[in-house]
């Protein structure tokens, strides 16, 4: 993509009050201007492994092929995307491939798995790459808009037939995901092109925030909080008042414009 991104970016992830480990991971990778969280799965810590493992493969894949373009991908260019949204793809898939084999190696493992939303920043454009239940929204102007589609069962219902708002907080099965990384040997990515406006907030998070604090109040916090380490963390604050039942994580990146 042409040109560089302005992007300001921070993030926050806590533990919640009834956990004992941090399974969610997040980065910034700031000279790539992409932008992670991944909420692992798993028992005796190994959600924690899948979390980190994602992040760091995504990481370490965007680093290796801006270095060297001419690098070769584990697979093959889909046609029908653009470079940088197969390269983004791309990072997920392998990160699923590196996690469903590192849980097919060690017995300890086995059964881990991680949502992960990703967001790629150009001079002109927002990708975001998703599977899971952890969303992307977007702050424009006083309008919030939420970008990623849940891969979880309740949306899969909510899509079939019509549901009531008490049907919806009384769902029995509201943690149950249909999709995640490291649960088969390849995955199904979702790819988002945004095109941004100077100004616009992209907020990454996990269900430990999204589960726990409404639209309109995310919304708010950022409006009242101008510094984005500031909101980050009043939203984390927000999450453990209404309960914290899960671990929280936000990132909140803030597309500038090109220079």
């Amino acid at each position: 993509m042409p040109g560089q991104a302005r992007v300001l970016a921070a993030g926050t992830s806590d533990v919640g009050r009834k956990r004992t480990t941090n399974e969610d991971s997040f980065a910034l990778v700031e000279s790539e201007h992409l932008y992670l969280v991944a909420d692992g799965m798993g028992g005796h810590s190994s959600g924690e492994v899948a979390s980190q493992l994602a992040i760091n493969t995504m990481s370490e894949f965007f680093q290796a092929t801006s270095a060297d373009p001419e690098a070769t991908w584990p697979y093959k260019m889909d046609k029908t995307r653009g470079y940088e949204e197969n390269r983004l793809v791309t990072g997920v898939k392998l990160a699923n491939r590196r996690i469903y084999e590192a849980a097919q190696r060690e017995q300890r493992l086995h059964g881990m798995g991680t949502t992960m939303v990703s967001l790629l920043c150009s001079s002109d454009q927002c990708l975001i790459g998703h599977v899971g239940d952890s969303r992307v929204y977007r702050l424009r102007g006083n309008a919030f808009e939420q970008l990623t589609e849940d891969h979880s069962l309740l949306n899969d219902y909510m899509k079939m037939k019509s549901m009531t708002q008490d049907e919806i907080d009384n769902f029995p099965h509201k943690n149950v995901i249909v999709r995640a990384l490291g649960m088969k040997e390849t995955v199904k990515v979702d790819a988002i092109l945004d095109t941004p406006q100077p100004g616009d907030i992209y907020a990454l998070c996990s269900d430990g925030l999204s589960g726990q604090i409404s639209n309109d109040e995310i919304r708010d916090l950022i409006l009242k909080n101008k510094d984005l380490k500031a909101a980050s963390q009043a939203l984390v604050d927000k999450a453990n008042e209404n309960g914290g039942p899960d671990n929280i994580t936000v990132v909140l990146a803030k597309w500038m414009g090109s220079s």
